[in-house]
């Protein structure tokens, strides 16, 4: 059967994103068209011979044969030109053995460059489909790094099932946080500390002030969103840090109100960081509740 490419390529350019929206996985042809960097098949010119390259796609391939297939990627953008075809990217993929169309489910996140920028890097994530909003796990579960060397492909592929193996450990936290139940001042607490990360200079001499308060993290988006839960007090903290879009009124340095919205964090390695922050803080309050 054929795609139709223009559902998922409309409005997008290279060093941008691409999001699979009816459930069915990103084919090669789709992914060239948003995040070119990944059929990368040579090193950028800034590289050493002992640099050894190899292509994402080469890497997806291998990864399809054994099951996993590609939901979303994003690459980054460069003011360098000549480089966008090497920049740094980032693909959320999930086993078929896992996926569904509710609910959520477990993801691997494989991140590469192959302009020096990073290493072939397999993180383990979570998928919430009602916002389709990727988390990506702390430090607690593991992380696989492969260089730029030797058997590239076949040693992402096995780490990729070392990265699956903590699946029932994600899904089992997951059900935890389910069922512990925050009081109003614990879920503003998880909002403030979130807020802290996403705007750590916010107020300080010299900086502007955040475009909104702390408890703005907390508005729902949709009727699902309505559980007193911990995860569900995480999604919702989280999709607004990340996704941004969020609006509010501050004092500018004249004294004069103005309305500000938030950014979405579409930074690579922002987005890593304050997922796993994110996802780490959550994991603490939820060993507080516990105690």
């Amino acid at each position: 059967m054929g795609y139709n490419f223009s559902r998922y390529t409309r409005g997008i350019v290279p060093g941008s994103r691409i999001v699979a929206t009816d459930g069915e996985p990103l084919t090669n042809d789709v992914l060239r068209a948003a995040v070119p960097s990944i059929f990368a098949t040579e090193a950028h010119e800034s590289r050493s011979e002992r640099f050894a390259p190899v292509p994402t796609v080469t890497v997806l391939d291998g990864l399809r044969n054994e099951g996993f297939e590609p939901f979303s990627a994003v690459q980054a953008r460069t003011r360098v030109e000549g480089k966008a075809e090497f920049t740094k990217h980032m693909v959320r993929l999930r086993h078929r053995s896992l996926t569904n169309t509710a609910g959520d489910c477990f993801e691997i996140v494989l991140v590469n460059a192959n302009d020096g920028t990073s290493a072939y890097q397999m993180i383990p994530g979570f998928f919430r489909f009602v916002c389709a909003n990727g988390l990506m796990t702390g430090d607690t579960f593991g992380e696989v790094k492969v260089r730029h060397s030797g058997n590239a492909i076949g040693e992402v592929i096995e780490g990729a099932y070392r990265v699956l193996e903590d699946a029932p450990l994600v899904a089992e936290q997951v059900a935890a946080w389910k069922g512990i139940t925050l009081q109003d001042a614990e879920r503003l607490a998880l909002a403030e500390s979130a807020h802290v990360l996403r705007f750590p200079k916010a107020g300080q001499e010299g900086e502007a002030p955040a475009p909104v308060p702390a408890e703005a993290l907390l508005r729902r988006r949709r009727i699902e969103d309505s559980g007193r839960d911990l995860w569900t007090a995480f999604n919702i903290v989280q999709e607004n840090t990340i996704k941004g879009g969020l609006s509010g009124r501050v004092r500018n340095a004249e004294g004069r109100i103005q309305r500000r919205t938030t950014r979405e964090v579409a930074g690579i390695d922002q987005s890593r960081s304050l997922n796993r922050a994110l996802w780490l803080l959550t994991q603490r309050m939820a060993e507080l509740k516990r105690a």
